[in-house]
């Protein structure tokens, strides 16, 4: 059962065809064949698991009606509250926070009878998204190539699901930390609109500065468009623990055709490397082939962007960095201090003022994707590094950033994006984004599900490191 979609596995737990018990156990086989090679899940709910999955068949065996998920095993990140179990933030501080109830996204998936398998490996308290690497459980490699990172910082998800030892993950995104992880591991990953997905984001009981409500996103990470779809309908609409949540249709109004996809493989002019910018012209040439108006664009107010999300996250971490610093690793805590090197913190005045500078950079945005609804563009400019980079300087730092600088725009103005493989080069997966205007989502899972027709599925993945990694369709 681990080779199957979420949609596959739940459609056989509601027929009958396997018992709930049976897909929980073979995930269960699965984690331990697997997770000694790939270090994803940080620990199993095996206890849980194997208790809610019995409860599930007891209800199909009396005729109850089971949710669109019944059975489906998923993964938590170590920083999203599963009520009985730790939620540490990779870090020892946290160790035995131990959680009184669920978040809002483990509450809706449990609402839909999937089961939560286990929890996830992250960089300590998501402070390094080219990595996962946490003081509590150390590195988390890439299952195609243990030399290389699986991307940050839901990177024990994104492999996890990734080698089938869950069939979707939760993670979150407030710079790419979703579809970094997706694409670095051959998944999808929904990175969806602010406010459309309901998540608690307090520490320890502290709520959430600014900058921690408007950047982080709670979302799925699949094997597939359709099982990306699912989740999200299952996440999305508000909820009582999250104030910004709100009522949204999960569907927009239907665009005269032919939609317009914007196209962009070097978004801030910081230079591309030849591998990605060929997924992205083979994307633009799919969407192209299947009816959309594709043309190259440049992406409004872009090196505004940069800045303003630098100054809200630098000034933020700045007032908090002398309690943060000694909970890190080094190469977390070196990652921050760079950051706030190239961006320093800003006075009281200019905070305020980026607030306004965001709002009006957002409105620019929205006139913007008033014509190009879709935008695709790399989830990374440059191709997939390793699993734990040294102690970087200055330079090396700066270019790991803007690299990724696409996650970081489009986390700032808040609207939706997935990410979806194009295939492997070189034994490791490559992939794009596809970004959607504010609640969009649908159309951004309708051009995923465009390019997964064209370029296919390519996990669950095997890991062999003994030669080539093998993978199953």
């Amino acid at each position: 059962m681990w080779t199957r979609s979420a949609a596959e596995v739940a459609a056989a737990v509601r027929s009958g065809a396997v018992s709930a018990v049976e897909v929980i156990r073979t995930h269960l086989d699965r984690i331990a064949e697997v997770n000694p090679a790939v270090n994803a899940v940080t620990r199993t709910l095996e206890r849980e698991a194997l208790a809610a999955a019995d409860r599930l068949d007891r209800r199909r065996a009396a005729g109850e009606r089971l949710g669109e998920l019944a059975g489906v095993p998923f993964t938590v990140k170590e920083n999203i509250d599963v009520r009985g179990s730790a939620t540490t933030h990779g870090v020892p501080h946290f160790e035995h926070a131990v959680a009184e109830a669920d978040a809002p996204q483990v509450r809706r998936l449990r609402a839909a009878d999937a089961i939560p398998i286990g929890r996830s490996n992250m960089p300590d308290l998501t402070l390094n998204g080219n990595d996962t690497t946490s003081r509590l459980f150390g590195t988390t490699v890439n299952p195609w190539d243990r030399t290389k990172t699986p991307g940050g910082t839901s990177g024990g998800d994104g492999a996890a699901v990734a080698t089938g030892m869950a069939a979707l993950g939760l993670g979150n995104d407030s710079g790419g930390s979703i579809r970094l992880p997706a694409m670095c591991c051959g998944v999808v990953g929904l990175k969806a609109s602010h406010g459309r997905l309901p998540s608690d984001h307090r520490v320890a009981g502290t709520e959430p500065t600014l900058a921690a409500q408007l950047l982080p996103v709670d979302g799925p990470i699949a094997r597939t468009v359709a099982d990306l779809r699912a989740a999200f309908e299952t996440l999305a609409g508000p909820d009582p623990d999250d104030p910004l949540a709100l009522p949204v249709p999960l569907k927009g109004p239907r665009l005269r055709a032919p939609i317009r996809a914007g196209v962009v493989a070097d978004p801030g002019g910081f230079g591309v490397h030849r591998d990605v910018r060929t997924a992205v012209e083979r994307t633009a040439a799919a969407l192209s082939d299947a009816g959309y108006a594709v043309e190259e664009v440049e992406l409004p107010r872009y090196a505004d962007a940069l800045a303003a999300y630098g100054t809200l996250i630098s000034t933020e971490f700045g007032l908090s960095w002398p309690r943060i610093r000694p909970l890190l690793t080094e190469e977390s805590a070196r990652h921050m201090e760079l950051s706030m090197e190239r961006i320093p913190p800003g006075s009281l005045a200019e905070y305020v003022r980026i607030t306004g500078e965001r709002h009006g950079i957002v409105r620019d945005w929205m006139r913007f994707q008033q014509r190009y609804p879709l935008v695709v563009g790399p989830v990374s400019t440059q191709p997939i590094g390793g699993p734990r980079p040294r102690v970087s300087g200055p330079e090396e730092h700066m270019r790991a950033t803007l690299s990724i600088s696409l996650n970081t725009v489009t986390s700032l103005v808040g609207v939706p994006a997935v990410a979806v493989p194009t295939g492997v080069v070189d034994g490791v997966p490559v992939g794009v984004q596809v970004i959607g205007a504010r609640f969009r989502e649908d159309l951004c899972l309708n051009a995923a599900q465009v390019i997964e027709r064209r370029f296919g599925t390519f996990t669950p993945v095997t890991p062999d490191w003994k030669g080539k990694q093998a993978w199953t369709r």
